[in-house]
């Protein structure tokens, strides 16, 4: 047997018998015996240093790296693609929301039936390839949903077999012990392992949560999804409601439903506004936004309209405009109308301040702050004119 060869050296040592001279010690592996390579070991010890680094840069919840390093590990990944223009990118949890009856819905779905296809909607770039969507619809019943996409329930709409519709199942019994929030997320982890989809649409936030008004509520859905992004490597645009706004005014991030969690949580965020001046168009504005400038604010809107030129109701592209061509002007007679209001209550009611006045009238709570200023001018203008 000769896998160790032992050539004499220039080493001396004493051994209690004679002194022996040892040139060196120089062991010879026959490494493909074995099935061993130079290039497996180097990997070995790649794997060896990158775990102990990677031990080194975690410190509890954080991992801490030297920003060049982050840079390098960024390089790895695939640049964001767009799926829906500049409104939503890869790897994006996005928010669209509008108040109800805007046409949510429509689009979510249209927008899915495109990254289905791998076929652009005109006026937004699709730079993703062809992949499967999962659309997850707690709005529509399936009756419903092809009434949306037939002709009087006929001639319906051929639907790429890559966009897999979810409803959930009224024969579904939660397990004992099992709450169904935490069934409700088993389910949704289990779609998309077994379907593979990489993209999710979610009609809409509401059904996950009872409740998304408040931080309490809104963080741990906000987070799950986050959870469930980063771990799958998904995209996933999530529709939400807004409460009764004020249609005078810009659509911001106040108007979301729940916005402060949900705005700081989510990467981008659209908003479809109704025309004020034609109840047949609709308008999309961007209100956050990381992957991209924002090109669609206040003074550039995409305006579409809502059709149906064959057996697919759609979102069809019109025109860019400004925001303020399609808000609410306030007339003179809602002035008129606040002012008298104002003015039966000082009489009733001599000593009642203008911040009781704005509490009794203003009409959404959201609002309550520029309302209490306005009816604060308006009593003080009553007043002045009363001790005239």
């Amino acid at each position: 047997m000769n896998e160790h060869n032992i050539t004499p050296s220039s080493l001396e040592g004493t051994n209690g018998f004679e002194d022996t001279k040892i040139e060196a010690v120089n062991p010879a592996f026959d490494f493909d015996k074995y099935g061993i390579g130079i290039e497996d070991i180097k990997d070995e010890a790649d794997q060896l240093l990158r775990q102990s680094n990677k031990a080194k840069e975690s410190k509890g919840l954080f991992t801490v790296k030297p920003a060049n390093d982050w840079i390098e590990q960024a390089k790895t990944r695939p640049i964001p693609k767009m799926l829906f223009g500049e409104f939503w990118f890869e790897s994006e949890l996005c928010i669209l929301f509008a108040d109800t009856n805007l046409g949510k819905s429509i689009l979510a779905v249209q927008i899915g039936d495109s990254i289905s296809k791998g076929e652009q909607i005109r006026g937004f770039k699709l730079e993703a390839e062809q992949q499967p969507i999962l659309y997850f619809d707690f709005e529509l019943g399936e009756k419903q949903f092809q009434n949306r996409y037939s002709i009087e329930y006929e001639n319906d709409y051929e639907w790429n077999d890559n966009f897999f519709r979810v409803e959930t199942n009224p024969d579904a019994e939660i397990p004992d012990k099992e709450s169904f929030e935490n069934y409700l997320n088993h389910s949704l982890e289990r779609s998309i392992t077994e379907t593979g989809a990489k993209v999710l649409i979610i009609d809409n936030l509401t059904y996950l949560k009872n409740a998304t008004e408040t931080a309490k509520d809104a963080l741990p859905l906000m987070k799950h999804l986050k959870a469930l992004k980063s771990k799958y490597g998904l995209s996933i645009l999530a529709l939400a409601h807004t409460p009764k706004r004020d249609l005078s005014k810009p659509i911001t991030r106040n108007d979301l439903q729940g916005s402060k969690m949900l705005i700081n949580f989510c990467d981008s965020s659209f908003a479809i506004g109704e025309s004020q001046t034609d109840k047949s168009l609709r308008y999309l504005k961007q209100i956050k936004q990381r992957n991209t400038e924002q090109v669609y604010d206040a003074e550039n809107v995409c305006v579409c309209q809502i059709d149906k030129p064959h057996n697919f109701l759609q979102f069809e592209f019109v025109d860019f405009g400004t925001e303020r061509e399609h808000l609410r002007q306030a007339s003179e007679s809602d002035k008129t109308e606040l002012e008298t209001q104002i003015k039966e209550l000082l009489h009733s009611e001599p000593s009642i301040s203008a911040y009781a006045i704005a509490k009794k009238l203003c009409p959404d709570e959201g609002k309550f702050n520029s309302f209490k200023v306005k009816v604060s001018r308006i009593v003080n203008r009553v007043s002045n004119s009363s001790n005239r």
